[in-house]
C-alpha cells in the first residue's frame, strides 16, 4: 500500500529548521561512507527501486546459475555478471527481478537453466543446465554449462563464458563462471568449474558468479566450484553440490554411482549504488514510496 510522506508538515511545526533526508526507497538498505546501497535478493523479486531525482547510478546484476547434470554431469553455467556505473535513473518505480538458480538434474535428466535477473533495460541471462551422461550438450546461457560424455559445451553470454568439455563415459565438463570458462574434464576427474568475478559494489570485495564444477567418473573425483559460489562436483558416489545462493553460482555435477543428482543453482542478486547526496529530500518536498 502507498503511503505519502508530507515534509511540509515538518516544516510547519518546526520552521527555523531546515529537513534533507535520503530519498530512494527498495531492497535492504545499507551505508558505505557517502553511498546508501541498495540490494535485492530472490524473495524481494518484483518489488520496487524508487528513485526520486534525475542522477547516476551504479548497479550489479547477477542471475541465477545453471543447475549441475544428473550423473557424471557437467557443472552448470554461473548466472550472467553484469555491472557499471554512471547509469541514469528518472523520479520514477523500477521494478527489479531477481534471478532463481535452476534446479539440479535428477532421473537422467540435465541441469535446468538458471532464471534472468533485470533492472531497469539491463538483463543478466541465467546460467545454462549441466550436461548429462545420458543427455550430453551442456546448455546455453549467461555463462553455459558444462558438457558430459562427448556432448557439446553450453556457450555464454555477455557477462559469462562458456562450459567445459567432458569425457565419453566419464568425468563432466566445468560450468563457465564470469571471469573463466569451465576447465574441461580429465578422464575420471570432473572439470572445474570457471572462477567469478569480484565487485565491491556493496563496500567491500565479493566474488560473484562461479561456475558449477562437473561431476567424476569411474571411480574419479569431482572437480572444484568456481570462486564465487560455484558449487563442487559429485565425486564417484554423491551428488553435487549446489551453487551459493545470493552470488549466482552453478550447480555440481552428480557423480558416478548412485546418489548422484545435479546439485541446484544459486539465487542471483540485484544491488543499486547510490550517492546520498543526489537523492535528497528537500524543504517542501512531497515524496510518494512504497
Amino acid at each position: 500500500m502507498k503511503k505519502i510522506f508530507l515534509v511540509l508538515v515538518l516544516l510547519c511545526l518546526f520552521p527555523s529548521v531546515a529537513f534533507a533526508a535520503y530519498g530512494n526507497t527498495g531492497g535492504t538498505i545499507t551505508d558505505d561512507g557517502d553511498f546508501k546501497i541498495h540490494t535485492f535478493l530472490r524473495a524481494q523479486t518484483g518489488t520496487d527501486f524508487t528513485a526520486i531525482a534525475t542522477a547516476n547510478v551504479e548497479y550489479l546484476i547477477v542471475a541465477g546459475g545453471g543447475g549441475g547434470g544428473f550423473a557424471r554431469g557437467g557443472g552448470g553455467g554461473a548466472g550472467a555478471f553484469r555491472t557499471a556505473s554512471g547509469f541514469g535513473v528518472t523520479p520514477q518505480a523500477y521494478t527489479i527481478t531477481v534471478g532463481a538458480g535452476g534446479a539440479g538434474g535428477v532421473s537422467s535428466g540435465p541441469g535446468s537453466d538458471g532464471s534472468d535477473s533485470i533492472f531497469d533495460t539491463i538483463t543478466s541471462v541465467g546460467g545454462g543446465g549441466g550436461g548429462t551422461a545420458f543427455v550430453g550438450a551442456g546448455s546455453d546461457g549467461g555463462s553455459g554449462g558444462g558438457a558430459a560424455t562427448n556432448g557439446a559445451v553450453g556457450n555464454g553470454t555477455t557477462g559469462g563464458n562458456d562450459g567445459g568439455l567432458g569425457v565419453q563415459d566419464n568425468g563432466g565438463g566445468g560450468g563457465g563462471g564470469a571471469g573463466q570458462v569451465g576447465q574441461a574434464a580429465v578422464t575420471n576427474t570432473g572439470g572445474d568449474g570457471g572462477d567469478g568475478s569480484a565487485s565491491s559494489i556493496s563496500g567491500s570485495s565479493v566474488t560473484y558468479a562461479g561456475g558449477g564444477a562437473g561431476g567424476g567418473g569411474g571411480g574419479g573425483t569431482g572437480g572444484t566450484g568456481g570462486d564465487g559460489g560455484g558449487g563442487d562436483g559429485g565425486d564417484a558416489v554423491g551428488n553435487g553440490d549446489p551453487g551459493t545462493d545470493n552470488l549466482g553460482g552453478g550447480g555440481g555435477g552428480g557423480g558416478d554411482v548412485a546418489p548422484r543428482d545435479g546439485g541446484d543453482g544459486g539465487n542471483g542478486v540485484v544491488i543499486i549504488r547510490c550517492l546520498a547526496s543526489d537523492f535528497q529530500i528537500t524543504d517542501g518536498q512531497v515524496i510518494f514510496i512504497n
